[in-house]
């Protein structure tokens, strides 16, 4: 579980209905038309944009945003390293012993193992790789798209609403409560594109973007491991990848030790 979308998500809703509770209108804000008319249209609205499937394989796709995973590139630059000393003491076959932690490093040692051309591989595994970031990419798009659907709908709702306040302006009394209705609608188009949509398209984005990089670290990895290049040297170039900060708290970790 990821801690800080679950703990942000709900510490926004929780300052959303605790302003909601102080207002002494809990009535009011509990009335279903509102969030029905936003979340339902906005659903409808995007979905016009994309394909059914498409839609809906976006949708399960939150689970990522929830997901707890190993966004740290060191471990895998670490894991390749020791696969590359492996490969050079007891020759590649030696390597299909070893329990490989990412599934897209171990299906390209694999295509090693069985005598693939290093071209063959390297075009395969950036293939794969192209595969992955578009479909992320193409689920964040949907999330992305309804956190600028859903405060359109909410303004939406609003106008009508004032519309249906017009209506009523020879009853004075009624101007009020028609007024704090209608403007509803623009605020839970606000809070679903604030609290869900938008912050599960950019965790979704921020995942793809680190998905991508240990993705290119598994194919130099494994490029470096087909040519034989000493794991030192191997350790040196994909450490390149990381942030100057940690490959300075690496040095310092491993110097230490």
């Amino acid at each position: 579980m990821d801690f800080a979308t679950l703990i942000g998500m709900l510490g926004a809703i929780g300052i959303v209905l605790y302003a909601v509770y102080t207002s002494d209108q809990l009535t009011l804000f509990l009335e279903p038309f509102s969030p029905i008319f936003v979340l339902g249209g906005t659903m409808l609205g995007v979905m016009i944009r994309f394909s059914l499937g498409h839609f809906f394989n976006s949708l399960k796709v939150v689970a990522k945003a929830f997901a707890r995973t190993n966004d740290d590139p060191q471990a895998l630059i670490d894991e390749i390293v020791n696969l590359a000393t492996v490969s050079r003491k007891d020759g590649l076959l030696a390597l299909e012993k070893i329990k490989i932690s990412e599934t897209f490093l171990e299906e390209g040692i694999q295509m090693l193992i069985d005598g693939s051309n290093p071209d063959v591989v390297k075009q395969s595994m950036s293939k794969n790789m192209r595969g992955i970031i578009e479909r992320n990419s193409s689920s964040e798009k949907v999330w992305r798209s309804m956190g600028e659907a859903s405060p359109a709908f909410g303004m939406i709702g609003t106008v009508v609403g004032l519309v249906a306040m017009m209506a009523k302006m020879d009853d004075p009394k009624a101007i009020g409560p028609a007024m704090a209705l209608a403007l509803l609608t623009t605020l839970w188009g606000s809070v679903l594109a604030n609290v869900v949509f938008l912050p599960v398209a950019d965790k979704l984005k921020y995942r793809s973007t680190t998905e991508k990089l240990k993705l290119t670290i598994c194919i130099d990895g494994v490029m470096a491991i087909s040519a034989g290049q000493n794991p030192r040297v191997i350790a040196s170039v994909l450490s390149a990848y990381l942030d100057p900060t940690q490959r300075v708290t690496v040095t310092k970790a491993k110097t230490t030790k």
